[in-house]
């Protein structure tokens, strides 16, 4: 039979290994872990959703690594304008841009413009960053027919297409050149039970299935696949303005995200994120799930109240 002084040293190695292996690893690769030469695996980065928030920010970084940055995104204005400035503050690097609105579907005539604007290009990075979430927490069925559509064309579809294009063939593309890095933007939500989000969630964890397949596909062919699953940043999309320790804002997301790049095929790559989502992961399921569902409600709340101002606005109009 075990005596005492065994059974506390079981205890405490099974403590140390669920929390404490966890925790020294996590440090390391947030703040220890050096971020990989990104040129390694060609002289372009593309970016989808790259005029606004972490896309926009992502260019910035890679152009920091001395990378080309193909910047795709839906208004050619918008795209002209980051262009522009990524062009003053970075001389040393090239850039190009093409607009593409990934809602609705990814038809024939769009995938035949992308083949087109990156089929001279030696593209290293893709960076799967465009996405949408919904106006504010909701029930599944009470998104609109068109909301529930192009959650999937703009988590999934584009990410699915896009890497299918970057991917090419023996004849071309990644495959062809046997190197690359492809980095899927998700959410914390595509890993966690997220009530009134079951649209998104889905989507995203959609995305970070794909990602860990293709990462254990694609790695014996030099091609690192890696999916990052962030919470809040300060961006349009999470409609926060103020940054703070838990919330980044794009810029200081971005620098994580991009130094992460090539190693886990899995990383939440800001470090209070990764903690956060250490901690949930924790907790019992049920306990979790309450968690999410209580946060979820008081937004569904909020959200419909300022709906329902805006349409008595209308009416006093």
């Amino acid at each position: 039979m075990l005596d005492i002084v065994t059974l506390q040293t079981v205890v405490l190695l099974a403590v140390f290994y669920k929390v404490g292996v966890p925790l020294v690893l996590g440090a390391y690769k947030c703040f220890l872990r050096p971020g990989k030469k990104l040129k390694k695996y060609g002289e372009w980065a593309v970016v989808t959703g790259a005029t606004d928030g972490i896309g926009k920010a992502l260019c910035v970084e890679f152009a920091k690594q001395g990378l080309n940055v193909f910047l795709i995104s839906r208004t050619e204005a918008k795209l002209v304008e980051v262009e522009a400035e990524l062009k003053t503050r970075f001389g040393g690097s090239r850039f190009g841009h093409l607009a593409v609105d990934f809602s609705g579907g990814f038809d024939a005539g769009k995938e035949a413009a992308v083949v087109a604007a990156l089929d001279t290009l030696d593209v290293g990075v893709l960076a799967n960053n465009v996405g949408m979430s919904y106006p504010f927490t909701k029930y599944y069925h009470e998104l609109t027919d068109a909301e529930a559509r192009d959650l999937l064309a703009l988590n999934v579809e584009s990410t699915f297409v896009m890497t299918k294009l970057a991917l090419g063939d023996e004849t071309k593309g990644m495959i062809a050149r046997k190197r690359g890095a492809i980095v899927n933007t998700s959410s914390a939500a595509g890993t966690q039970i997220s009530p009134l989000l079951a649209g998104y969630s889905g989507a995203k964890g959609g995305i970070v299935m794909f990602s860990k397949s293709l990462a254990a596909e694609l790695k014996p062919k030099g091609i690192d696949v890696q999916v990052q699953t962030p919470l809040f940043v300060t961006t349009k999309l999470a409609k926060i303005k103020r940054a703070s320790l838990t919330v980044p804002s794009p810029s200081t997301y971005a620098k994580a995200a991009v130094k992460a790049i090539g190693y886990d095929d899995a990383i939440s790559p800001f470090w209070s994120h990764a903690i956060q989502l250490w901690l949930m992961d924790c907790l019992p399921t049920s306990f979790a799930v309450a968690i999410v569902a209580n946060m979820h409600h008081a937004i569904r709340k909020k959200g419909l109240k300022k709906e329902a101002a805006k349409k008595e606005d209308k009416k006093a109009q």
